[in-house]
């Protein structure tokens, strides 16, 4: 490398890099997801709009944007989503405009969406990264639907048989990670993201200080 690459280097912005992660309900994605994000300040997480009833604890804004149907279809219309799905009856959506801002910016951005969703921004953004979270068995998937207390007995029934199906869909990933021990899957997780970012591509911008200091003679 020469000074000059370094200096060319510093003419451009770094473009944040987007990762999408899927997982079926109970294997702990957004658990681990929230751990992850609190170790690094330097992911973002995108907050999706949803239709869906705001649960017990959960934050407007925060966890979702909680709208109605009506204000959904209407940003369907104004084509404001990136993405968007129907689960369970509920709509969810990823704003464009946001998303597209923040990896501009230079901000990793993350995704917590479903295989639908999934495939929809890999046609959109190839560039894009994902990864697929599970559970350490079937039994153990049940217990944590069970354990939740919140849902019937019908209602757990519907979410194995869709979580069987969001399963299927794992090949289509780019990483893999077993939630089996918390803090080793929070370990795993955390390398994919620390890896993307040590390319030499992203650290010819982000350390381009630094490099100029060590090449100059």
């Amino acid at each position: 490398m020469t000074a000059t690459t370094t200096q060319n280097s510093s003419q451009s912005t770094a473009k944040g890099t987007l990762y999408v992660v899927s997982a079926p309900s109970g294997a702990g994605k957004t658990s681990l997801l929230k751990a992850v994000l609190g170790q690094m300040p330097e992911l973002k997480l995108s907050i999706s709009h949803t239709t869906r009833q705001q649960r017990p604890g959960e934050v407007n804004g925060q966890d979702y944007h909680f709208v109605t149907v009506e204000t959904f279809q209407q940003m369907l219309k104004e084509e404001s989503f990136l993405e968007h799905a129907e689960v369970f009856g509920n709509y969810y959506g990823t704003s464009r405009v946001w998303l597209e801002s923040q990896l501009e910016l230079g901000h990793d951005v993350v995704l917590e969406i479903d295989w639908q969703g999934a495939r929809q921004v890999r046609e959109l953004m190839p560039e894009c990264r994902s990864i697929f979270i599970l559970p350490p068995s079937q039994d153990e998937l049940l217990s944590r639907l069970t354990g939740r207390g919140q849902d019937s007995e019908e209602v757990i029934q519907s979410r194995m048989a869709a979580a069987h199906r969001e399963i299927e869909h794992f090949d289509e990933y780019d990483y893999i990670v077993i939630n089996d021990d918390f803090d080793l899957a929070c370990k795993d997780l955390s390398a994919i993201f620390t890896a993307r970012r040590l390319r030499k591509e992203s650290q010819l911008v982000r350390q381009q200080a630094l490099l100029a200091d060590l090449l100059n003679q």
